[in-house]
Parts: C-alpha cells; structure tokens; sequence
C-alpha cells in the first residue's frame, strides 16, 4: 500500500479525551464509596441467579429460603440488587437477622432496585460492581440463571482458580440445571487438557438451602471466616 493510500490520521478529539480522563475519577469513587459501606460487612456471601424468575417459581424460593438460612447464621447476602432471584437472595436476607446488601447496576433499560435492601449501592460500571461481589465474599451461591449469572460463575472460577481471590466454596444449586455443563467441563475441558481435573472440585452442587449452609461451615470449620494476613494482601490487589 502506498502511502497516499495509507488512512489519514484523525483529528485529536480533545473533549473526548477529556471526558475520558474524568471517567477514570468517576471510577475511583465508585471503588471508594462501595468499599466504605462494605468494609466491615463480614461474613458475607454472595448470591447470583436470573432475575427473570418469578416469584413463587421453585429458583425464586430456593434462593429466599438459603438466604434467610444464611442470614439468620449471621452471614449478610449480597445480591444484584434487582428483581427474580436477586430480589429473593434480598428478600430472604431482610426478613432475617443480618444485613441484605443490593449492588444495582445502571442499564440502558433500567434495572428496577429490589425494595429489600439494608445496604443499596448504585453502579455505572459492571466491572466495579463485580470487584465488590468477589471482594467481600465469603462463598458464592449460583441458582440457574442466564449470560450474567454465567458470568458472575466463571469469573468466579477464574478467580479461584488463579489465586487472584482467596479459596470459597462456589456452590452450584439445582442440579438438573447445572449437570450438563459440569459434564461439559469433563468431556471436553478436562479430557481436551484445556483445565486441570482438579479445577471441577472448585464447584460444589447442593440441592437443599440448609445444605449450603452447612457446607459454608464445613470449609471455614478448621480456619475461621476472617482472612488471612495474605489473603487480606490479595483481596487489596483484587
């Protein structure tokens, strides 16, 4: 290509790059403003599935019943804030004795907030508000859902798995849902080398809510809920 046929370079928009930059303070307070309200929120658990279930449908009631479990054995929940599972995971937290905590995020077709929420917090941003579900997390709960609880799952996995957060239980719930992924993750992702077979342990598929709650107490019998010196360096690089 000769160079009269070379694209010519733009024009600098300035007041775009200007925006650009200010975005990056808009950002920060994001960062800033969740940290401080969730600081000191701990045990918590967080809580994803699709916000298209019904209330009254069998997702819907599985997720109010474990979050009243868990509230009440003193974790708070932390949900998406809006309706179908977040707003029971919010529902079942309020009604018991620890904290329902909504990070409502900011879309083109507004998401309506849940009215269940001791602690809502209002994001612009999916990536800073999925900082914070991982940050304070003590486990996280997974109830059938669509591309964002897929999402919220992997990056999750993705977490654990590279040590970028610490070691969490990652309970799966309803497992007719579930099965044929997990089967996925053998025949090809573990069959095909693309993951370690020992990656598939970092899920745990349990049916029942009081069940889950028992397997929270399980895994931080031995060790104690707060983090460690290292792991509290690691949630600060999170």
């Amino acid at each position: 290509m000769t160079d009269d046929k070379l694209p010519k370079p733009s024009t600098p928009d300035r007041s775009f790059n200007a925006r650009e930059a200010w975005r990056v303070f808009g950002i920060m307070s994001e960062f800033v403003d969740a940290t401080e309200h969730l600081a000191n929120i701990r045990p918590a658990v967080s809580v994803f599935g699709s916000a298209r279930a019904a209330p009254g449908s069998h997702y819907y009631v599985l997720a109010e019943q474990v979050s009243r479990l868990l509230s009440d054995a003193g974790f708070a929940v932390i949900s998406g804030g809006g309706p179908g599972v977040m707003e029971a995971a919010n529902k079942g937290a309020f009604a018991g004795h620890s904290d329902a905590i909504g990070l409502n995020i900011e879309l083109p077709s507004e998401q309506r907030a849940n009215p269940y929420q001791n602690i809502s917090l209002h994001f612009k941003h999916f990536f800073t508000r999925k900082v914070m579900f991982a940050k304070f997390a003590t486990a996280f709960i997974i109830l059938p859902g669509g591309f964002g609880t897929l999402d919220e799952l992997f990056e999750a996995l993705t977490l654990v798995q590279t040590g970028k957060t610490r070691k969490m239980p990652i309970i799966l719930m309803h497992a007719p849902f579930w099965r044929g992924l997990i089967a996925w993750f053998r025949e090809r992702l573990v069959a095909e080398a693309m993951i370690d077979p020992r990656d598939v342990d970092l899920l745990q598929v349990v049916d029942e809510p009081q069940g889950v709650v028992d397997a929270i107490f399980s895994y931080y019998e031995k060790r104690g809920f707060e983090p460690s010196p290292d792991e509290r360096e690691i949630l600060l690089n999170l």
